[in-house]
């Protein structure tokens, strides 16, 4: 076991100089892609891996990227994108490639993750984020690099309630594979790190949203999720009414009311005093950097609101901006005497993978992260109604997803 590849010092002087070179995997998912052009705006030079194919070639995909970021020209010269995937040996590249990114990265960051919560795609989660991220590592391994920056989540600490430390913990278990596999990526990375004298920052977010300041986002699952599969069920009754005569809808007892509201009778299960931890991208983008520069040595860290917001919130928020009522939280006793209705069981069909957020009971403390943020100025924006409405109105002009870029290369 060898001795650590660099100082805390020279690493502080490498990033302060932009002249550290920094090596992304997942530069064209939802956080890579901002931390890329993060990185691309405070000078350092990128290379970017990127799966070939898709909606085409990988380098065509990440200048689509930059166009709906909007990068000036000149900031998109220190990046170089290669076709990889870390679910290959050596990460994809041919000898020429992997030559050159083992010899030119200084700094890697692991973002590359299947989020995916379904069983049924186990193979999938885990031939990413642990045969995947084992594959990174063996290149951090072998390459020049001084430090590897994981991006992992705050629910690493599976089926648990209160609080959870920014530390390793062994949980009793967890609430699907991307829990369980982000669990598991942390221990590897912290000794294969530790063993290659690699720095090493676990970042762990917990759910994270659109923008706050735009509403704009790539990625339209967590709490849109929800919200979208109401109005779903809203938009097939609110057709049934004023298009059929509403037999479907008055069987589910759903009507239109007098000014055009849909009344939709659907109980949401959830444990008294809890809610959803959510932070902005914009937030998330800002933590990493405060923390990677605050924290040259590294360590664990939550990035996170700190303060709750309930499903009755989201659900107030989502009736009325959608012109939606009737939805309404209740404690999972309440459908002991009185069984869930039809409509009911088809909404948690729809948001079963969702279900144990809904009832999150776990409270992630932030005794390191905190005082890093606070001290540059950085607090979490609040999901507040403002927020929502900018989030929601660009996922309905997005499609959800569909209509993010059209085939002029605009956004919505």
């Amino acid at each position: 076991m060898g001795g650590p590849r660099a100082s805390v010092g020279d690493i502080e002087k490498a990033r302060a100089a932009r002249s550290a070179r920094f090596f992304l995997t997942g530069g064209t998912g939802f956080l890579g892609s901002h931390l890329a052009v993060g990185l691309l705006k405070r000078g350092f030079a990128v290379r970017l891996l990127a799966r070939p194919g898709g909606r085409g070639a990988a380098a065509a995909r990440v200048e689509e990227l930059l166009d709906w970021f909007g990068l000036p020209f000149a900031e998109r010269q220190r990046l170089r994108v290669v076709e990889g995937d870390i679910t290959r040996p050596n990460l994809g590249l041919d000898p020429a490639a992997l030559g050159e990114a083992l010899s030119e990265t200084d700094e890697i960051i692991h973002c590359a993750s299947s989020t995916s919560f379904s069983e049924r795609k186990r193979a999938e989660i885990e031939a990413v984020n642990a045969d995947g991220l084992s594959r990174v590592l063996a290149f951090a391994r072998q390459s020049r690099a001084r430090f590897f920056h994981h991006v992992s989540t705050a629910f690493v600490a599976g089926k648990t309630s209160g609080p959870c430390p920014e530390e390793l913990t062994t949980p009793p278990g967890f609430w699907n594979a991307y829990e369980e596999t982000k669990w598991r990526g942390e221990r590897l990375a912290e000794e294969t790190c530790r063993e290659a004298g690699l720095g090493l920052t676990i970042y762990r977010p917990s759910i994270v949203y659109g923008d706050s300041r735009t509403g704009r986002t790539l990625l339209f699952n967590a709490v849109y999720y929800p919200v979208r599969a109401a109005l779903f069920l809203k938009e097939i009754y609110e057709k049934d009414v004023r298009e059929r005569g509403g037999l479907r809808a008055a069987e589910a007892g759903v009507r239109l009311e007098p000014d055009g509201t849909i009344h939709l009778p659907l109980r949401i299960a959830v444990a008294g005093g809890t809610g959803l931890d959510l932070v902005p991208v914009d937030h998330f983008t800002a933590a990493f950097f405060a923390l990677m520069e605050g924290a040259p040595g590294g360590g664990i860290f939550h990035i996170v609101s700190g303060r709750a917001k309930t499903i009755q919130d989201i659900v107030d928020y989502s009736c009325r901006f959608f012109r939606m009522a009737g939805i309404r939280t209740c404690a999972a006793e309440e459908f002991d005497a009185v069984p869930k209705t039809p409509l009911e069981l088809l909404y948690d069909r729809y948001i079963e993978a969702y279900g144990p957020y809904m009832r999150d009971a776990r409270v992630f403390e932030t005794p390191r992260s905190g005082p890093i943020l606070k001290g540059r100025g950085l607090a979490c924006p609040e999901l507040s109604y403002g927020v929502f409405v900018r989030c929601m109105t660009f996922a309905v002009e997005a499609g959800w997803g569909s209509r993010l870029f059209d085939p002029a290369g605009h956004d919505p």
